[in-house]
């Protein structure tokens, strides 16, 4: 099983990376917490990963954190939560946030992110808070760099991106539109996007 990766970021395009490592490209699916954090394309990187083996595919799941990983390893664990599912959870609300919304029980907070409905959020209020009892909040969290990259070219990546999280294509283009885009880098567009969606 693979559960590092090191090598260089060769592709970006939320929520998937390609990664060289020593010429073998791996694809990797990441959360958008982790590509907040990525570096530029072309540069090093170490990503924890979490595989998951099926019949008909080897899938990569890539964290920037170990809290991340937990918390997604977590996550599927949960009936109903797949992998896709889990990862959406993780773009659209940061883990201390999401432990201190199933600590309060507060399922409002959970149900504003996309394909999460009542029955979902109260299922994982009711299976996650014991697994989330030693949880301990902390108050780093880091940016990615911005980039001044064209204007069409972060929109378009960034609907994309939203549409791949679960969002339907006239909801992301109506939260993408709502940011202030000019010199934005596509991943601190989405990021915008996503806190709107989420107030």
């Amino acid at each position: 099983m693979i559960g590092r990766l090191r090598g260089v970021l060769a592709e970006k395009l939320p929520p998937q990376l390609l990664i060289d490592v020593a010429g073998v490209g791996y694809e990797v699916e990441a959360p958008m917490s982790t590509f907040y954090q990525l570096p530029e394309t072309g540069q090093e990187l170490t990503l924890l990963i979490h595989m998951v083996v099926r019949e008909d595919a080897q899938l990569l799941f890539g964290f920037a954190t170990e809290r991340e990983r937990k918390l997604f390893r977590t996550l599927i664990k949960v009936n109903g939560v797949g992998a896709k599912l889990a990862l959406t959870i993780l773009s659209g609300i940061a883990a201390d946030e999401f432990a201190r919304a199933v600590q309060d029980n507060d399922t409002a907070a959970l149900v504003r992110l996309p394909g999460i409905g009542k029955k979902t959020a109260e299922r994982l209020i009711v299976e996650m808070s014991d697994r989330l009892n030693d949880w301990q909040p902390v108050a780093t969290l880091q940016q990615g760099s911005e980039s001044v990259v064209t204007r069409s070219s972060a929109v378009q990546d960034a609907v994309s991106a939203l549409i791949a999280l679960g969002y339907k294509p006239q909801e992301a283009s109506r939260l993408v539109g709502q940011v202030e885009t000019d010199g934005l880098a596509s991943e601190m567009v989405i990021k915008a996007a996503l806190k709107i969606s989420v107030t």
